[in-house]
Parts: structure tokens; C-alpha cells; sequence
């Protein structure tokens, strides 16, 4: 699976450089297998934010693409509209994705997080709760949050030192820290439809859905 991640990430346009970071031994042999270069980290990190903030620590890069090893499907061209989001806002510390909800079981389901942005695209909140609420019955979209995250280097070398507010702590959200401390995050529009893999389960439906896209591939091991 993490094979898949990375061979689809080093399609994207905008990444100049692809680095697995991780603290198990066990990511790093089989990153290292198929060629893949490692950094391994502290063990201590409270999150992934603080995991890439280590890395980007050690390195000259002056955007850092947060891309989470459990999205085999994930598409290129998602990652390039995130890029591109922070390309094309000179001030804008941080960017993330949104894809309009289409199953409705997702508009009550608080794993799947929700974002509403101003007109501009800016993000105004993430929730796990349906936002916005539609009174008198109107007619609103609903945008779920895809957890693809572009930083500025030194914003995010600053990140966990900013202070976890209220609104953070209610939701379990990482990305309000931001909000809460007066930062934007742009919100690139995308089709791509997050499917991270944290069970079994998860890893079947994976297996499936990779073999529709890729014909020929008898599926993710």
C-alpha cells in the first residue's frame, strides 16, 4: 500500500522531492525495498504535523506537502491543486483540499469532516458535524475535508508551538489550530475522493476500487 502511495505521489507536477517519515522499523524496510528514501523521527511526535515538521526541520524546501501513507488511491492531480492553492497565494501559510458530499450517509458521519469556506477559499471552520446547517429547507452544498495538508516551511516549523484552543479540543481537529490562532488555510477544490485505510475492512473495499482503476493490478498487498 505504501508502494502505491508513493509511485502516485511522484506523479504529481508541482513535488520536487518525496520523503517517507516514520518511526517503525518495519515502514522504513519496506519503504527502503521498493526505493522509496526514509527519514526516521522521533517517537515522541503527538502528531503527524509534528512528524513532518522534523523532517522539513532538515531541509530546504520552502512548501511541504503532508501526504498520509494510508491513501493508496490517492490522485496526483489532488496534490497539485493544493500546491497550487499556496502557489497562488503568495500569503497563505497553509492549504488543504474539499470535494462536494455526494453520500448522504457522510453528512451525519463524524469521520467525515466537513469544511465551509468563504468566498474567496478560504476555510472558515471544520467540523464533524454537518455545517452548514440549511434552515427553511434551502439548498446548500455540503464540502467534506480531504486531509491533504500544504505548508510554508516556517509556518509549519511554528505550528506546534501555537497554542490548542477550545475549538480544537472539542472537534479533535489539528487543522483549527490554525483557525484559532488567526492563520488562513486556502481550500483547493478537487473530485478526489479520500479513502484512507485503517482496517481490514477498509483495506478490501482499497483492493477493489484499486483494481477498477488500474485494470490489470490484482490488487493492494
Amino acid at each position: 500500500m505504501l508502494q502505491h502511495v508513493y509511485e502516485r505521489a511522484s506523479q504529481a507536477r508541482y513535488l520536487t522531492n518525496l520523503i517517507v517519515a516514520t518511526d517503525d522499523a518495519r515502514i522504513d524496510v519496506a519503504a527502503r525495498a521498493f526505493g522509496a528514501p526514509v527519514r526516521m523521527t522521533r517517537a515522541d511526535h503527538a502528531s503527524g504535523t509534528d512528524r513532518i515538521a522534523e523532517v522539513a526541520s532538515a531541509d530546504s524546501a520552502s512548501i511541504v506537502v503532508n501526504i498520509q501513507g494510508d491513501e493508496p488511491l490517492i490522485d496526483p492531480a489532488a496534490i497539485d491543486a493544493a500546491v497550487l492553492a499556496l502557489l497562488d497565494d503568495a500569503d497563505a501559510p497553509m492549504g488543504t483540499l474539499k470535494r462536494r458530499i455526494e453520500n448522504p450517509d457522510d453528512i451525519s458521519n463524524p469521520n467525515v469532516v466537513k469544511v465551509v469556506t468563504d468566498l474567496a477559499g478560504n476555510a472558515i471552520y471544520f467540523s464533524r458535524y454537518a455545517i452548514p446547517y440549511a434552515r427553511d429547507a434551502a439548498s446548500v452544498a455540503l464540502f467534506k475535508h480531504i486531509g491533504l495538508y500544504v505548508y510554508r516551511r516556517d509556518f509549519l516549523l511554528s505550528y506546534s508551538d501555537l497554542p490548542v484552543g477550545p475549538l480544537e479540543r472539542a472537534e479533535k481537529l489539528e487543522q483549527l489550530r490554525a483557525l484559532e490562532n488567526g492563520y488562513r488555510i486556502r481550500v483547493a477544490a478537487t473530485e478526489y475522493d479520500s479513502l484512507g485505510v485503517d482496517t481490514p475492512e477498509d483495506l478490501e473495499r482499497a483492493s477493489r476500487l484499486f483494481e477498477v482503476a488500474v485494470p490489470g493490478v490484482e490488487g493492494v498487498h
